[in-house]
């Protein structure tokens, strides 16, 4: 039968990888806990393997780091560490925004205003997850239609340490100026101004890295 065939253990991996880092991301393992293989691997209902082949994804982004024979933990918040990974993203966001504001259509750019529409609603609600799902929703329709996949690999290997930070600036009670920028930046691209779209996304992630400054 069709629906019996074998789970892909590559699936098993990512499934276990995307499962521990929005964990990481979002403060249920905090910075400085220990991990271990089978601790995780039985909440999530996976066998060991896949999760040791996570971790070693996860090393390899800065979300964990390990000694071996002696321990895997979750890495600190480091601020210059934040600073430089907005610095790459933001570059990737730039890159990005150049090649697609011409190609972008009116379906995409109705994407970008409700994106922007729900972060607004849960920044004043102060639902934490909705507002970052919802960032991440609008820029994603940029890094689509420009159809580069470097850029994309780039932008979701580093995006995860910025937005630990940004979690805890959240949790202080931290205004955020995003919304305006998107606003912004959504009318550079339905004008068709890529030089301003270009700017505006350039403001949004150095923002970004200002929260790291003030860390």
């Amino acid at each position: 039968m069709e629906a019996l065939r074998p789970v892909p253990r590559t699936l098993l991996r990512d499934r276990a990888y995307a499962s521990i880092r929005d964990a990481i991301v979002a403060g249920e393992i905090e910075p400085g806990a220990v991990v271990r293989d089978a601790d995780l691997a039985e909440r999530l209902g996976l066998s060991r393997a896949p999760v040791r082949e996570a971790f070693s994804r996860l090393v390899e982004e800065g979300l964990l780091e390990s000694k071996p024979q002696s321990y895997t933990r979750v890495t600190p918040v480091v601020a210059a560490e934040v600073r430089d990974a907005a610095a790459v993203v933001g570059a990737m966001h730039e890159l990005v925004t150049r090649v697609a504001v011409p190609r972008l259509r009116d379906t995409d750019l109705d994407a970008m205003r409700a994106a922007n529409d729900r972060f607004a609603a849960a920044v004043a609600a102060g639902d934490v997850d909705a507002a970052l799902r919802a960032d991440d929703e609008l820029h994603d329709v940029p890094v689509r239609v420009s159809g580069n996949r470097a850029a994309a690999a780039t932008v979701a290997r580093y995006t995860p340490l910025i937005r630990r930070l940004e979690r805890r600036r959240f949790g202080e009670g931290g205004s955020c100026r995003s919304a305006g920028l998107h606003e912004r930046l959504i009318e550079a691209c339905a004008e068709g101004d890529t030089d301003g779209a270009v700017r505006v996304t350039a403001d949004i992630w150095h923002t970004l890295a200002d929260l790291a400054d003030a860390d």
